[in-house]
């Protein structure tokens, strides 16, 4: 019994001291103890979560319950249309239908016009993400509202920031699906709501951990998701992955234990990266990992990348609505906006860059390919990562920048090496998986 007693005492110790922000590595907490035990992430993760699978498990179980009465067969009515969509689909697979076009490749057309849609493609990424990485920092770190007597409030909801996004997300594809010609919808719509779910989630771990670590340690988590996109593949894809894959991701963890476990000199260093700040990391990239799995496994149907993103906002708007009104957060989250004009005006601009960065991807994508995207994506990660330094003086130390280093050089190399896995072979085209943010 005393043994455990003591496993008990050891595990709540470990939950709590996952809960405080006030344990660094090396540097400053960002955000002040929360006041009360119900403001505690995990706390609101959990409610948060059981929001969602109010909706997610009876759904679930009406799926199965008019599978199993073969309602495909004996339905009738004027819902059959709707249930048939939700559940059951259009039936068509990739693999029945003609084969997607494969993209124009650059000797096609004039090499100064290629040039000009290269500048395109890469300036419009660039823009959109650099400045959604900008706009998200300040709006999870700073205050609103501050005066010379008055320190200002926070926006701590990231729920309500995770709807904003999902909305205007769901707006523009729904308005790309309807002035360009997709190809007919086969899959179950209730499937979407599994990527959903775990894009949600990802998305709400990785607002939340800005409370607790810097950005730059935020972009480097976000580089070595790839070894967690490798397990999950494995597991829910059962691929197999080369020799130089399993090297360069042992590179990218390499590189990001030497800038996280790096401790700077200097007497003000960056924002500490806590242990609560790791959690919410790992939970990102696990829910992220999972999402991109489960949204390579719908392409198996005939669809779009757009088609795929407003599936996937659709659910995510339904979750999130769900969840908010449930906790009262929704009419809170308005009030903040109503009282601070510029924290509106942050999350407007944070919404268009994610949705229109998603169009930038699907483009660049078609017209060079997933190598050149990458490329682009990564020198993103670098500009990123500077910019924060110099707007928010975060600091990097000579171990940490090395470390850096390594990641982004393991990075190119991914992208050096399947280049060269894929030279010489027919051109295949691919679908990209669509919350890549």
């Amino acid at each position: 019994m005393q043994s455990l007693e003591g496993h008990g005492h050891r595990w709540w110790a470990v939950v709590v001291l996952a809960a405080l922000p006030s344990l660094g590595a090396g540097g400053e907490s960002p955000e002040a103890p929360p006041q009360s035990w119900t403001q505690l992430w995990f706390f609101r993760f959990f409610v948060n979560a059981a929001g969602y699978a109010s909706f997610m498990v009876p759904g679930y179980l009406l799926v199965q319950y008019l599978r199993r009465k073969n309602y495909l067969e004996t339905g009738r009515g004027l819902c059959f249309p709707l249930v048939k969509a939700c559940v059951f689909g259009n039936e068509p697979k990739a693999s029945d239908e003609i084969p997607l076009a494969p993209r124009t490749e650059a000797a096609d057309t004039a090499p100064s016009w290629q040039i000009l849609k290269l500048v395109f493609c890469a300036s419009g990424l660039q823009v959109s993400y650099l400045t959604w990485g900008v706009l998200q920092e300040r709006v999870m770190t700073g205050s609103y509202g501050a005066t010379a007597t008055s320190p200002g409030e926070h926006f701590t909801d990231s729920q309500f920031l995770v709807l904003m996004n999902r909305v205007l997300a769901l707006i523009v594809a729904g308005l790309y699906c309807v002035l360009r010609k997709q190809p007919r919808h086969g899959a179950p719509m209730y499937r979407y709501s599994f990527a959903s779910l775990s894009n949600v989630l990802s998305s709400w771990c990785q607002y939340e951990a800005l409370k607790f670590v810097s950005f730059p340690t935020q972009v480097l988590a976000k580089a070595s998701k790839v070894i967690p996109v490798m397990m999950m593949g494995k597991l829910v894809s059962r691929r197999s992955y080369e020799h130089w894959e399993y090297l360069t991701a042992g590179l990218i963890s390499i590189g990001v234990s030497m800038f996280l476990l790096s401790s700077g000199p200097e007497p003000r260093s960056s924002p500490a990266t806590t242990l609560s700040g790791l959690v919410l990391l790992a939970g990102y990239i696990a829910f992220d990992s999972f999402t991109s799995n489960w949204q390579d496994a719908l392409f198996a149907y005939k669809m779009s990348s757009v088609q795929m993103m407003f599936g996937v906002n659709l659910f995510s708007c339904l979750f999130t609505v769900g969840s908010l009104l449930e906790q009262g957060a929704l009419l809170e989250g308005a009030r903040f906006m109503g009282r601070h004009s510029e924290f509106a005006l942050h999350a407007l601009l944070l919404s268009i860059c994610s949705a229109f960065g998603q169009l930038f991807i699907f483009y660049t994508i078609g017209q060079f390919g997933a190598a050149v995207f990458t490329i682009i994506m990564t020198l993103r990660q670098a500009i990123a990562i500077l910019l924060s330094c110099l707007l928010y003086g975060h600091t990097v130390t000579v171990v940490g920048g090395l470390g850096v280093a390594v990641v982004f050089t393991a990075l190119l190399l991914r992208v050096y090496a399947r280049g060269r896995k894929q030279r010489g072979k027919k051109a295949v085209p691919t679908e990209p998986p669509v919350q890549k943010v």
